[in-house]
């Protein structure tokens, strides 16, 4: 097929996106939506105070208020399990990490700011919120530590009274490159070394959380209705690990999700409390959070203090990589926290580069934060970052061209085992940086600079790569690596009699198109109209066990388990078709929606066969049993590697520091694209997010463990016309080796490849005005660069 054309459905179509018209007229349903019958209201009061000592929490008063049912405090807890982790990480000694007890209510001590201390259960929100007014808490306030490097110090605040320190774990990897790595950088040409950054982010999805707890005491069932990505594992980690609930009498509902960013993968305390609540009282129990609430009770993300060093030889080749990094795991652990700054980080350390040496040490550290763990990308933007920074200031050190020394260096022959624990199956980065320079016009970008510098601007390019593992697996080699799931995916496929789909997955989607791409997949595959497919998701109790949506594994993981278990309906309808045709079942052959008989005009309409499969007057029983229905389970054996070069142009201000994104350019390889429009979509989304991050965002604290940056009024988050238009390509198509459908994940990119573009390209403006201070921290906000331009 030529890259230009674009079928007008099934895969490769830019079908529009059907649940786009429930959200553009308002019939989305939220979890917000859902009002119960009795329902009650809870209100959360939270701790103001980073670190102390509970020393009482008096209720008497609010006990009595009007409306009140209930009010839960940590010794309400007691008996329940705490918070689970789902990764464990192995320290470079081979000790487990340190994994302390997260209570659903704070007991004993706080820990951050915005820590749940009580509950109050109510008629309504208002008269909550007044009586959690009114309960006394003494809190015995203890010193905090925010610093990373300040709390790994054998005199710093103990965050954790049974822990032996504040580090998590020490992991370094691969720990036996470490003397060859060391002896590589003693027998370089040239070494660049950078001290840098990974800002913290909140990140801000546009429907805040909300859960919903219910419990049916006729047949002792409990229901929780979450905004969540992944609602199977809710259930799995809530019912096993803290409430003890058997996973028949648990059911977790995610309706349509507002955005989640990764914040809304991991089991959260509010959830386990509506839960738990619903029985405690005898009603539902609801709970949204509020804009405040999110910014101190949602998992924030990043937060790496990273110094990194390249070795490189007289020809300037690539021969090793170093880095230590400090990773902030906030006060507890999140569900995945520990894998985001090691397995989803330092495997992704090699880039898109042949270095033959690496070690990667990380520090996890334990602070009076609210947790960090997986924010979109989730290590993998951190890893990048590091390196494509690493490797601008080399350039110029060298004074080589940044593009000429990646080029240089590029991985070329695949497939690729890098010295990091991965294998890239297939990829071209010398095509995408072609069609990046190609479309970023990179050779008039001298005309343009001397027409900023006429109007008294400063003007630069910036370029970086990037590499993606993503569609994590498989789950064999996890659990080797400290999973404590499977990273599988399922799908259902059930076919009606008139001949019409309902896909049930285990995927969710909050925003990806999900309903549209799966349907176009299953759809390709048997020849009939997108619009007779149905896809089910988000509902435990309707859908097979998936491990949900993250990490870009919706089509790589589970849309091939939907091709795996459409192909099984395929397979036992050509049986049917066979007796309805009285042919040999291996010369039937299905295309556009009929079955026919190679070589003859003798042919079935595929509702035909699907009604014969539940009529069955024309094929012996003994042989087929009735109706079409299968499942399919797939666990992919390799993770999918995208891959990208970006561009970026600023103006700078000198004057002011102002920066203005004028131009950027986002050449990917994702492999197969079912959906053109949906995945350009899904690049606009996070380039979004990754110039965010680089001029805008920061989650900031004080020394004392406040957070400064709680609210829209100190968080800066991008705005329209902070944004350029972009000229987005996915043509460069290396398909994906090992997955049924070729596809490789999309929805990190823009988020990964972005932040070093943006700042590579701040550099360069600031170099043209006379100015190379080596390097600048995100956000690269006006503040900070007038101060370099000028100090």
């Amino acid at each position: 097929m030529p890259k230009d054309f674009e079928p007008t459905s099934g895969i490769g179509a830019s079908s529009k996106r059907r649940e786009d018209v429930r959200f553009l007229t308002g019939a989305g349903r939220y979890t917000d939506d859902i009002n119960l019958r009795r329902q009650t209201h809870v209100f959360f009061l939270r701790s103001d105070v980073a670190h102390g000592r509970l020393t009482g929490v008096d209720t008497s008063a609010a006990e009595g208020m009007p409306g009140v049912l209930k009010i839960f405090t940590g010794a309400d807890f007691a008996e329940v399990g705490g918070m689970p982790c789902g990764w464990q990480v192995t320290d470079k000694h081979g000790q487990p990490m340190q994994e302390p007890k997260h209570p659903v209510l704070a007991h004993e001590k706080v820990r951050h700011v915005g820590e749940p201390i009580a509950a109050v259960v109510a008629e309504t929100l208002a008269q909550a919120r007044d009586a959690a007014e009114a309960i006394v808490v003494d809190i015995d306030e203890l010193p905090a530590v925010v610093n990373m490097k300040d709390a790994v110090k054998e005199d710093a605040p103990r965050v954790h009274d049974d822990l032996t320190s504040n580090l998590c774990y020490d992991w370094g990897f691969v720990e036996e490159n470490k003397e060859a790595v060391n002896k590589a950088f003693d027998d370089a040409a040239h070494v660049t070394t950078l001290e840098l950054v990974n800002n913290r982010l909140v990140a801000n999805p546009m429907e805040p959380r909300v859960a919903i707890g219910e419990y049916n005491r006729s047949d002792g069932e409990h229901t929780l209705y979450t905004t969540s990505q992944n609602p199977h594992v809710i259930r799995l980690l809530m019912g096993a690990f803290v409430l003890g609930i058997p996973e028949h009498k648990l059911r977790v509902v995610a309706p349509d999700v507002g955005g989640g960013f990764g914040t809304k993968i991991f089991h959260y305390q509010e959830e386990a409390f509506c839960t738990f609540a619903a029985k405690a009282v005898g009603r539902p129990v609801k709970w949204t959070s509020s804009r405040s609430e999110a910014f101190m009770s949602d998992a924030h993300g990043r937060d790496h203090v990273t110094k990194i060093e390249l070795a490189l030889d007289a020809e300037n080749n690539f021969t090793a990589i170093r880095t230590d990094t400090y990773a902030n795991m906030g006060a507890y652990l999140s569900t995945f926290a520990p894998s985001v700054p090691t397995w989803l980080h330092g495997t992704l350390m090699a880039g898109n580069y042949k270095t033959p040496l690496i070690y990667v040490n990380v520090k996890a550290v334990f602070t009076n934060t609210v947790p960090v763990d997986a924010y979109r990308g989730a290590g993998r933007p951190e890893a990048t970052y590091q390196l494509e920074r690493l490797i601008d200031k080399a350039a110029h050190e060298l004074q080589v061209d940044p593009i000429k020394l990646r080029r240089q260096n590029f991985v070329t022959e695949f497939p690729y085992a890098t010295p990091v624990a991965v294998e890239y199956d297939t990829g071209d980065y010398n095509a995408t940086m072609d069609k990046l320079e190609e479309i970023a016009d990179h050779a008039g970008f001298e005309a343009r600079r001397r027409e900023s510098e006429a109007k008294g601007k400063l003007r630069g390019f910036g370029v970086n790569c990037y590499i993606e593992a993503c569609g994590i697996a498989p789950s064999n080699l996890v659990g080797q690596l400290g999973a404590r799931a499977g990273l599988y995916e399922s799908a259902t496929v059930r076919v009606n009699a008139t001949g019409g789909l309902v896909v049930m997955t285990g995927s969710h989607s909050h925003g990806q198109g999900h309903e549209t791409s799966f349907a176009q997949v299953v759809a390709d595959m048997i020849g009939i109209d997108e619009n007779m497919v149905e896809i089910v998701h988000g509902d435990t109790a309707r859908t097979p066990m998936g491990m949900g949506t993250y990490g870009s594994r919706s089509l790589a993981v589970g849309g091939s388990a939907m091709v795996r278990a459409t192909e099984k309906i395929i397979a036992k309808a050509k049986k049917i078709a066979s007796h309805l045709l009285e042919a040999s079942e291996g010369d039937i052959e299905l295309k556009d929606g009929a079955f026919s008989v190679a070589g003859t005009d003798k042919s079935v309409a595929w509702g035909d066969v699907t009604l014969a499969a539940y009529v069955p007057h024309n094929y012996p029983l003994e042989e087929i049993e009735p109706g079409l229905e299968e499942t399919a389970f797939y666990d992919p054996s390799n993770f999918t590697y995208p891959a990208g070069a970006y561009a970026c142009e600023v103006e700078l201000d000198p004057e002011t520091g102002h920066v203005t994104v004028e131009r950027f350019t986002a050449a990917d390889d994702f492999g197969n694209v079912v959906n053109p429009m949906i995945v350009t979509g899904q690049v606009h989304g996070g380039l979004a997010q990754g110039i965010g991050q680089a001029l805008l965002e920061n989650c900031a604290y004080d020394e004392d463990g406040q957070l400064l940056s709680a609210s829209y009024m100190d968080y800066a988050m991008p705005r329209a016309s902070d944004l350029p238009f972009y000229d987005v390509d996915h043509s460069c198509q290396t398909p994906c080796t090992h997955n049924p459908l070729g596809v490789k994940g999309c929805g990190e990119a823009g988020a990964i490849g972005s932040p070093p573009a943006v700042v590579n390209a701040v550099l360069d403006a600031m170099r043209s005005g006379g100015k190379d201070i080596g390097h600048i921290d995100m956000p690269v906000s006006p503040a900070r660069v007038w101060e370099a331009m000028n100090g």
